[in-house]
Protein backbone atom coordinates (compact mmCIF):
# COMPACT_ATOMS: atom_id res chain seq x y z
CA UNK A 1 0.00 0.00 0.00
CA UNK A 2 1.03 3.52 -1.28
CA UNK A 3 1.29 6.14 1.45
CA UNK A 4 2.00 10.02 0.18
CA UNK A 5 3.50 12.18 2.90
CA UNK A 6 2.84 15.95 2.08
CA UNK A 7 5.99 17.72 1.31
CA UNK A 8 5.48 20.40 3.76
CA UNK A 9 6.18 17.48 6.50
CA UNK A 10 9.16 16.18 5.32
CA UNK A 11 12.63 17.18 6.57
CA UNK A 12 14.43 19.71 4.80
CA UNK A 13 17.52 18.66 2.85
CA UNK A 14 20.80 19.24 4.70
CA UNK A 15 23.59 21.25 3.41
CA UNK A 16 26.58 22.65 5.23
CA UNK A 17 29.67 25.08 4.24
CA UNK A 18 32.84 26.01 6.45
CA UNK A 19 35.34 28.44 5.54
CA UNK A 20 37.90 30.44 6.80
CA UNK A 21 36.77 34.11 6.59
CA UNK A 22 40.32 35.82 6.72
CA UNK A 23 40.89 34.39 3.06
CA UNK A 24 37.72 32.85 2.03
CA UNK A 25 39.48 29.15 1.92
CA UNK A 26 36.58 26.53 2.32
CA UNK A 27 37.34 24.10 4.67
CA UNK A 28 34.67 21.76 4.73
CA UNK A 29 31.01 21.33 1.94
CA UNK A 30 28.16 19.09 2.11
CA UNK A 31 25.44 19.59 -0.68
CA UNK A 32 26.98 23.26 -0.73
CA UNK A 33 25.56 24.71 -4.39
CA UNK A 34 22.37 22.35 -3.58
CA UNK A 35 19.61 26.00 -3.93
CA UNK A 36 17.49 25.26 -0.49
CA UNK A 37 14.86 27.97 0.84
CA UNK A 38 17.15 30.61 2.56
CA UNK A 39 14.30 31.46 5.47
CA UNK A 40 15.28 34.25 7.10
CA UNK A 41 19.01 33.99 6.42
CA UNK A 42 17.41 36.15 3.50
CA UNK A 43 17.52 39.49 6.25
CA UNK A 44 21.26 39.52 5.68
CA UNK A 45 21.26 40.32 2.07
CA UNK A 46 17.91 43.24 3.27
CA UNK A 47 20.33 44.40 5.81
CA UNK A 48 23.27 44.46 3.44
CA UNK A 49 21.22 47.05 0.80
CA UNK A 50 19.65 49.41 3.90
CA UNK A 51 23.62 49.92 4.85
CA UNK A 52 24.34 50.57 1.30
CA UNK A 53 21.42 53.18 0.84
CA UNK A 54 22.64 54.48 4.34
CA UNK A 55 26.24 54.77 3.21
CA UNK A 56 25.00 56.72 -0.71
CA UNK A 57 22.76 59.19 1.64
CA UNK A 58 19.62 57.65 0.39
CA UNK A 59 18.29 57.37 3.41
CA UNK A 60 19.27 58.05 7.16
CA UNK A 61 19.45 55.74 10.75
CA UNK A 62 16.96 58.49 11.93
CA UNK A 63 14.66 58.56 8.93
CA UNK A 64 11.21 57.95 10.04
CA UNK A 65 9.74 55.25 7.88
CA UNK A 66 5.66 55.39 7.62
CA UNK A 67 4.33 51.61 8.48
CA UNK A 68 2.26 50.21 5.25
CA UNK A 69 -0.93 48.42 6.01
CA UNK A 70 1.39 45.56 4.04
CA UNK A 71 4.67 45.56 6.42
CA UNK A 72 1.94 45.62 9.53
CA UNK A 73 0.21 42.87 8.38
CA UNK A 74 3.42 40.13 7.63
CA UNK A 75 3.51 36.91 10.08
CA UNK A 76 5.54 36.23 12.69
CA UNK A 77 8.44 36.74 14.04
CA UNK A 78 7.27 40.65 13.95
CA UNK A 79 7.67 43.23 16.13
CA UNK A 80 4.41 44.05 15.74
CA UNK A 81 4.07 47.64 14.19
CA UNK A 82 0.97 49.56 13.36
CA UNK A 83 -0.11 50.82 10.08
CA UNK A 84 0.08 54.46 9.66
CA UNK A 85 2.66 54.13 12.52
CA UNK A 86 6.15 55.93 12.11
CA UNK A 87 9.12 54.46 13.43
CA UNK A 88 13.12 54.89 12.83
CA UNK A 89 15.19 53.12 10.81
CA UNK A 90 17.76 52.22 12.94
CA UNK A 91 14.89 50.79 15.25
CA UNK A 92 14.13 48.98 12.13
CA UNK A 93 17.42 47.37 11.95
CA UNK A 94 17.57 46.25 15.14
CA UNK A 95 14.70 44.34 15.08
CA UNK A 96 15.38 42.83 11.72
CA UNK A 97 18.73 42.27 12.88
CA UNK A 98 18.33 40.64 16.56
CA UNK A 99 14.82 39.68 16.35
CA UNK A 100 14.52 38.90 12.53
CA UNK A 101 11.29 40.83 12.10
CA UNK A 102 9.47 40.24 9.13
CA UNK A 103 7.23 43.53 9.43
CA UNK A 104 10.39 45.57 10.04
CA UNK A 105 11.91 44.02 7.16
CA UNK A 106 9.42 44.71 4.68
CA UNK A 107 9.03 48.55 5.77
CA UNK A 108 12.74 49.13 5.34
CA UNK A 109 12.17 47.60 1.37
CA UNK A 110 9.16 49.60 0.54
CA UNK A 111 10.85 52.88 2.72
CA UNK A 112 13.92 52.56 0.14
CA UNK A 113 12.48 50.86 -2.91
CA UNK A 114 8.89 51.97 -2.49
CA UNK A 115 7.68 48.57 -3.19
CA UNK A 116 9.09 45.12 -1.54
CA UNK A 117 9.21 43.83 -5.52
CA UNK A 118 11.65 46.71 -6.33
CA UNK A 119 13.64 45.95 -3.54
CA UNK A 120 13.95 42.15 -3.83
CA UNK A 121 14.95 43.47 -7.35
CA UNK A 122 17.68 45.54 -5.82
CA UNK A 123 18.65 42.74 -3.59
CA UNK A 124 19.37 40.38 -6.27
CA UNK A 125 21.56 43.26 -8.19
CA UNK A 126 23.19 43.28 -5.47
CA UNK A 127 23.92 39.09 -4.70
CA UNK A 128 25.25 39.15 -8.56
CA UNK A 129 27.94 41.56 -7.33
CA UNK A 130 28.82 39.68 -4.41
CA UNK A 131 29.42 36.55 -6.62
CA UNK A 132 26.25 34.41 -4.60
CA UNK A 133 25.37 32.45 -8.44
CA UNK A 134 22.84 30.17 -7.11
CA UNK A 135 20.61 33.13 -5.08
CA UNK A 136 17.12 34.53 -5.87
CA UNK A 137 15.59 36.68 -3.80
CA UNK A 138 11.73 37.25 -4.06
CA UNK A 139 10.94 39.32 -0.70
CA UNK A 140 13.04 41.02 2.18
CA UNK A 141 11.64 38.52 5.14
CA UNK A 142 12.79 35.00 3.77
CA UNK A 143 9.07 33.25 4.62
CA UNK A 144 8.68 30.69 1.98
CA UNK A 145 8.05 31.45 -2.13
CA UNK A 146 8.55 30.18 -5.04
CA UNK A 147 11.43 30.56 -6.53
CA UNK A 148 13.00 32.31 -3.23
CA UNK A 149 16.44 30.60 -3.35
CA UNK A 150 19.74 30.08 -1.77
CA UNK A 151 22.83 27.76 -0.98
CA UNK A 152 25.18 27.32 2.22
CA UNK A 153 27.86 28.59 -0.09
CA UNK A 154 26.01 31.75 -1.02
CA UNK A 155 24.89 32.81 2.13
CA UNK A 156 28.44 32.00 3.29
CA UNK A 157 29.78 34.61 1.05
CA UNK A 158 26.96 36.93 2.65
CA UNK A 159 28.01 36.55 5.77
CA UNK A 160 31.52 37.25 5.17
CA UNK A 161 30.96 40.99 3.05
CA UNK A 162 29.21 41.75 5.87
CA UNK A 163 31.95 41.42 8.34
CA UNK A 164 34.00 43.10 6.16
CA UNK A 165 32.28 45.81 4.20
CA UNK A 166 30.21 47.08 6.88
CA UNK A 167 31.88 46.20 10.39
CA UNK A 168 30.63 49.32 11.99
CA UNK A 169 26.70 47.25 11.86
CA UNK A 170 28.28 44.07 12.61
CA UNK A 171 28.38 44.27 16.56
CA UNK A 172 24.58 43.95 15.91
CA UNK A 173 24.10 40.57 15.23
CA UNK A 174 25.98 39.65 18.36
CA UNK A 175 23.73 41.63 21.05
CA UNK A 176 22.01 39.07 22.93
CA UNK A 177 18.89 41.85 23.49
CA UNK A 178 18.57 45.17 21.88
CA UNK A 179 15.55 48.07 22.37
CA UNK A 180 13.67 48.52 18.95
CA UNK A 181 11.87 51.66 19.61
CA UNK A 182 8.36 49.97 21.04
CA UNK A 183 10.31 47.67 23.01
CA UNK A 184 12.82 45.37 24.32
CA UNK A 185 13.76 42.25 21.76
CA UNK A 186 15.79 39.13 22.08
CA UNK A 187 18.20 37.52 19.83
CA UNK A 188 16.97 34.59 18.05
CA UNK A 189 20.93 33.21 17.89
CA UNK A 190 21.33 33.54 21.81
CA UNK A 191 21.91 29.97 22.87
CA UNK A 192 25.16 29.79 20.38
CA UNK A 193 26.27 33.16 21.28
CA UNK A 194 26.21 32.34 25.41
CA UNK A 195 27.46 28.96 25.16
CA UNK A 196 30.30 29.08 22.13
CA UNK A 197 33.21 30.74 22.43
CA UNK A 198 34.48 33.29 20.39
CA UNK A 199 30.84 33.37 18.65
CA UNK A 200 29.69 36.78 17.59
CA UNK A 201 27.07 36.49 14.99
CA UNK A 202 25.56 36.29 12.19
CA UNK A 203 22.00 35.17 11.30
CA UNK A 204 19.62 32.28 12.22
CA UNK A 205 16.16 31.48 10.41
CA UNK A 206 13.13 29.17 10.59
CA UNK A 207 10.50 27.86 8.25
CA UNK A 208 8.92 24.43 7.47
CA UNK A 209 10.36 24.33 4.61
CA UNK A 210 13.51 25.22 4.99
CA UNK A 211 14.23 23.56 8.57
CA UNK A 212 16.68 25.16 11.08
CA UNK A 213 19.04 27.76 9.15
CA UNK A 214 22.05 29.21 10.64
CA UNK A 215 25.38 31.60 9.27
CA UNK A 216 27.88 31.48 12.75
CA UNK A 217 31.02 33.42 12.91
CA UNK A 218 33.40 32.89 15.78
CA UNK A 219 36.56 34.52 16.52
CA UNK A 220 39.94 33.23 18.26
CA UNK A 221 42.98 34.80 18.48
CA UNK A 222 43.95 35.54 14.87
CA UNK A 223 41.14 33.01 13.40
CA UNK A 224 37.28 33.69 12.21
CA UNK A 225 35.37 30.87 10.92
CA UNK A 226 32.23 31.24 8.95
CA UNK A 227 30.14 28.08 9.29
CA UNK A 228 26.67 27.78 7.74
CA UNK A 229 23.92 24.94 7.91
CA UNK A 230 20.82 24.66 5.77
CA UNK A 231 17.73 21.73 7.38
CA UNK A 232 18.48 21.34 11.03
CA UNK A 233 15.77 19.20 12.66
CA UNK A 234 15.71 21.52 15.48
CA UNK A 235 17.37 24.94 17.17
CA UNK A 236 18.91 22.18 19.79
CA UNK A 237 20.90 19.81 17.12
CA UNK A 238 21.42 22.83 14.86
CA UNK A 239 23.06 24.87 17.18
CA UNK A 240 25.31 21.38 18.11
CA UNK A 241 26.00 20.98 14.46
CA UNK A 242 27.23 24.74 13.67
CA UNK A 243 29.42 24.44 16.89
CA UNK A 244 30.96 20.84 15.36
CA UNK A 245 31.79 22.51 12.16
CA UNK A 246 33.27 25.86 13.97
CA UNK A 247 35.63 23.37 15.86
CA UNK A 248 36.91 21.38 12.12
CA UNK A 249 37.37 24.83 11.14
CA UNK A 250 39.33 25.88 13.61
CA UNK A 251 41.49 22.82 13.56
CA UNK A 252 42.06 23.16 9.77
CA UNK A 253 42.93 26.93 9.51
CA UNK A 254 46.32 27.78 9.81
CA UNK A 255 47.24 29.64 12.78
CA UNK A 256 48.29 32.51 10.99
CA UNK A 257 47.12 33.42 7.39
CA UNK A 258 46.59 36.80 5.57
CA UNK A 259 43.70 38.55 6.01
CA UNK A 260 42.24 39.09 2.77
CA UNK A 261 39.15 40.98 2.77
CA UNK A 262 36.22 40.63 -0.15
CA UNK A 263 36.40 43.30 -2.65
CA UNK A 264 33.67 45.46 -1.55
CA UNK A 265 30.68 46.18 -4.75
CA UNK A 266 29.48 49.22 -6.17
CA UNK A 267 26.28 50.28 -6.09
CA UNK A 268 24.62 48.28 -8.98
CA UNK A 269 21.80 50.52 -10.29
CA UNK A 270 18.11 49.35 -11.87
CA UNK A 271 14.83 50.64 -10.32
CA UNK A 272 16.19 54.09 -8.47
CA UNK A 273 14.38 56.94 -10.49
CA UNK A 274 16.26 58.39 -13.24
CA UNK A 275 15.20 62.13 -14.36
CA UNK A 276 14.82 63.37 -18.08
CA UNK A 277 14.00 66.07 -19.92
CA UNK A 278 12.10 66.92 -22.85
CA UNK A 279 12.62 64.39 -25.29
CA UNK A 280 15.66 62.19 -24.32
CA UNK A 281 15.98 58.82 -24.00
CA UNK A 282 16.34 56.87 -20.64
CA UNK A 283 19.65 55.32 -20.59
CA UNK A 284 19.75 51.20 -20.96
CA UNK A 285 18.88 49.18 -18.11
CA UNK A 286 17.55 52.42 -15.85
CA UNK A 287 14.47 52.32 -13.93
CA UNK A 288 11.54 54.04 -13.44
CA UNK A 289 11.88 57.24 -15.61
CA UNK A 290 10.89 60.37 -14.39
CA UNK A 291 9.61 62.93 -17.37
CA UNK A 292 10.06 67.03 -17.21
CA UNK A 293 7.53 67.47 -19.80
CA UNK A 294 6.39 70.73 -18.06
CA UNK A 295 10.02 72.33 -18.06
CA UNK A 296 9.41 76.40 -18.03
CA UNK A 297 11.33 77.34 -21.67
CA UNK A 298 11.15 80.84 -21.40
CA UNK A 299 9.83 83.88 -18.89
CA UNK A 300 7.46 86.04 -20.48
CA UNK A 301 7.08 89.43 -18.79
CA UNK A 302 3.69 90.74 -19.03
CA UNK A 303 2.29 93.25 -21.25
CA UNK A 304 1.73 97.15 -20.25
CA UNK A 305 -2.01 98.37 -19.76
CA UNK A 306 -2.99 100.11 -22.85
CA UNK A 307 -1.95 103.94 -22.32
CA UNK A 308 0.21 103.05 -19.52
CA UNK A 309 3.93 104.18 -19.45
CA UNK A 310 6.89 102.26 -18.52
CA UNK A 311 8.62 103.20 -15.44
CA UNK A 312 12.01 104.18 -14.56
CA UNK A 313 13.73 101.69 -12.39
CA UNK A 314 16.66 102.48 -10.52
CA UNK A 315 18.11 98.96 -11.02
CA UNK A 316 16.87 96.88 -14.20
CA UNK A 317 15.28 93.22 -12.80
CA UNK A 318 17.37 90.61 -14.93
CA UNK A 319 15.07 88.60 -17.36
CA UNK A 320 15.14 84.93 -16.96
CA UNK A 321 17.08 83.01 -19.72
CA UNK A 322 16.45 80.35 -21.86
CA UNK A 323 16.46 77.30 -20.22
CA UNK A 324 16.50 74.37 -22.96
CA UNK A 325 16.61 70.68 -22.01
CA UNK A 326 20.49 71.10 -22.54
CA UNK A 327 20.86 72.99 -19.84
CA UNK A 328 18.61 70.51 -17.55
CA UNK A 329 20.88 67.52 -19.28
CA UNK A 330 24.06 69.23 -18.68
CA UNK A 331 23.08 70.20 -15.03
CA UNK A 332 22.12 66.51 -14.46
CA UNK A 333 25.32 65.21 -15.29
CA UNK A 334 26.58 67.30 -13.40
CA UNK A 335 24.41 66.43 -10.86
CA UNK A 336 25.40 62.66 -11.14
CA UNK A 337 29.28 62.87 -11.46
CA UNK A 338 31.95 61.91 -8.46
CA UNK A 339 32.83 63.61 -5.60
CA UNK A 340 36.32 63.59 -6.78
CA UNK A 341 35.02 65.58 -9.95
CA UNK A 342 32.78 67.52 -8.14
CA UNK A 343 34.83 71.30 -8.25
CA UNK A 344 34.20 70.70 -12.36
CA UNK A 345 30.94 69.55 -12.08
CA UNK A 346 29.65 72.92 -10.33
CA UNK A 347 31.51 74.45 -12.09
CA UNK A 348 29.11 73.45 -15.45
CA UNK A 349 26.65 73.43 -12.98
CA UNK A 350 27.10 77.07 -12.63
CA UNK A 351 27.49 77.85 -16.48
CA UNK A 352 24.39 76.27 -17.65
CA UNK A 353 22.21 77.63 -14.55
CA UNK A 354 23.48 80.98 -14.19
CA UNK A 355 22.42 83.44 -16.79
CA UNK A 356 24.58 86.33 -18.05
CA UNK A 357 23.16 89.35 -17.57
CA UNK A 358 24.11 93.39 -18.08
CA UNK A 359 22.10 95.23 -16.08
CA UNK A 360 21.08 98.43 -18.36
CA UNK A 361 23.01 101.77 -16.84
CA UNK A 362 20.84 104.17 -14.80
CA UNK A 363 19.08 107.07 -17.02
CA UNK A 364 20.88 110.16 -16.37
CA UNK A 365 17.86 111.89 -15.79
CA UNK A 366 16.75 110.01 -12.39
CA UNK A 367 16.45 112.13 -9.42
CA UNK A 368 17.17 110.13 -6.50
CA UNK A 369 14.54 109.75 -3.95
CA UNK A 370 15.90 110.54 -0.17
CA UNK A 371 13.99 108.01 1.92
CA UNK A 372 12.49 108.47 5.51
CA UNK A 373 13.82 105.55 8.07
CA UNK A 374 11.18 103.21 8.91
CA UNK A 375 11.64 101.34 12.19
CA UNK A 376 10.22 97.45 12.05
CA UNK A 377 9.43 96.08 15.38
CA UNK A 378 8.09 92.74 14.09
CA UNK A 379 8.93 91.14 11.17
CA UNK A 380 5.09 89.27 10.13
CA UNK A 381 6.15 85.66 9.45
CA UNK A 382 2.49 84.40 7.90
CA UNK A 383 2.87 85.99 4.54
CA UNK A 384 6.84 86.77 4.04
CA UNK A 385 9.17 84.09 2.38
CA UNK A 386 10.97 83.31 5.67
CA UNK A 387 9.96 79.15 5.62
CA UNK A 388 11.65 76.20 3.67
CA UNK A 389 11.88 72.52 3.30
CA UNK A 390 14.16 70.18 4.52
CA UNK A 391 14.46 66.86 2.22
CA UNK A 392 17.24 65.08 4.34
CA UNK A 393 20.53 64.97 6.01
CA UNK A 394 23.56 63.72 3.97
CA UNK A 395 26.92 62.58 4.52
CA UNK A 396 28.81 65.47 2.25
CA UNK A 397 27.71 68.75 0.76
CA UNK A 398 28.22 67.04 -3.06
CA UNK A 399 25.40 64.59 -2.14
CA UNK A 400 23.35 67.51 -0.40
CA UNK A 401 23.49 69.40 -3.21
CA UNK A 402 23.47 66.80 -5.78
CA UNK A 403 19.70 65.66 -4.34
CA UNK A 404 18.77 69.89 -3.93
CA UNK A 405 19.06 70.21 -8.03
CA UNK A 406 17.00 66.58 -8.34
CA UNK A 407 14.34 67.54 -6.14
CA UNK A 408 14.43 70.78 -7.67
CA UNK A 409 13.95 69.86 -11.65
CA UNK A 410 11.37 67.24 -10.44
CA UNK A 411 9.04 69.53 -8.48
CA UNK A 412 9.78 72.95 -10.86
CA UNK A 413 5.74 74.06 -9.97
CA UNK A 414 6.22 74.21 -6.40
CA UNK A 415 9.89 74.98 -5.83
CA UNK A 416 10.16 77.66 -8.22
CA UNK A 417 11.90 80.92 -6.82
CA UNK A 418 13.01 79.41 -3.76
CA UNK A 419 16.98 79.21 -2.84
CA UNK A 420 18.60 75.46 -2.57
CA UNK A 421 21.00 76.51 0.51
CA UNK A 422 22.78 72.89 1.80
CA UNK A 423 23.44 73.37 6.35
CA UNK A 424 26.23 71.66 7.99
CA UNK A 425 25.38 70.08 10.73
CA UNK A 426 27.49 68.48 13.34
CA UNK A 427 25.92 64.81 12.18
CA UNK A 428 26.13 65.65 8.28
CA UNK A 429 24.79 68.09 5.76
CA UNK A 430 20.70 69.50 5.54
CA UNK A 431 19.58 69.96 1.88
CA UNK A 432 17.42 72.87 2.46
CA UNK A 433 15.39 75.05 -0.28
CA UNK A 434 14.66 78.45 1.21
CA UNK A 435 12.99 81.54 0.82
CA UNK A 436 9.54 80.24 0.76
CA UNK A 437 6.17 81.01 2.45
CA UNK A 438 4.41 79.08 4.50
CA UNK A 439 1.35 77.89 2.08
CA UNK A 440 4.20 77.28 -0.74
CA UNK A 441 6.52 75.34 1.93
CA UNK A 442 3.61 73.07 2.70
CA UNK A 443 2.42 72.89 -0.92
CA UNK A 444 5.86 71.88 -2.02
CA UNK A 445 6.56 69.25 0.97
CA UNK A 446 3.08 67.30 0.53
CA UNK A 447 3.80 66.74 -3.09
CA UNK A 448 7.30 65.65 -2.60
CA UNK A 449 5.70 63.37 0.24
CA UNK A 450 3.48 61.96 -2.96
CA UNK A 451 6.67 61.30 -4.55
CA UNK A 452 7.88 59.45 -2.04
CA UNK A 453 10.32 61.76 -0.87
CA UNK A 454 10.97 62.44 2.99
CA UNK A 455 10.56 66.38 3.86
CA UNK A 456 9.43 68.47 6.39
CA UNK A 457 9.00 72.17 6.88
CA UNK A 458 11.45 74.95 8.17
CA UNK A 459 10.12 77.67 9.94
CA UNK A 460 10.99 81.03 10.67
CA UNK A 461 13.82 81.30 13.02
CA UNK A 462 12.87 83.38 16.66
Amino acid sequence: MLVFVPVSVLAAPYAAFVMDARTGEVLHSRNADTRLHPASLTKMMTLYVVFQAVERGEITLDTKVKISAKAASEPPSKLGLKAGSHIKLRYLIRASAVKSANDAATAMAEAISGSEAAFARRMNRTAASLGMTRTTFKNAHGLTESGHMSTARDMSIMGRHMIYDYPQYYNLFSRTSTHAGIREVANTNRRLLGAYKGADGIKTGYTRAAGFNLVASAERGNERIIATVFGGKSTVSRNAKVAELLDLGFRRAPSRAPVRKPKKPGYVPGDDPVIVAGNQTAPKGAGKVIRLSGAVKTSIRPKLRPGAEAPVLLAQAPVAATVLPDDIQTALQAAQTTEETAPVAAAALSQALTPTIRPEARPQNVVLAKAEPEVVTRISTSGGRHWGVNVGRYTSRYKAEKVLLQTALTEMSTLDGSLRKVVRKPTGFDANFMGMTRDSADLACRRLQARNVTCFMIGPKS
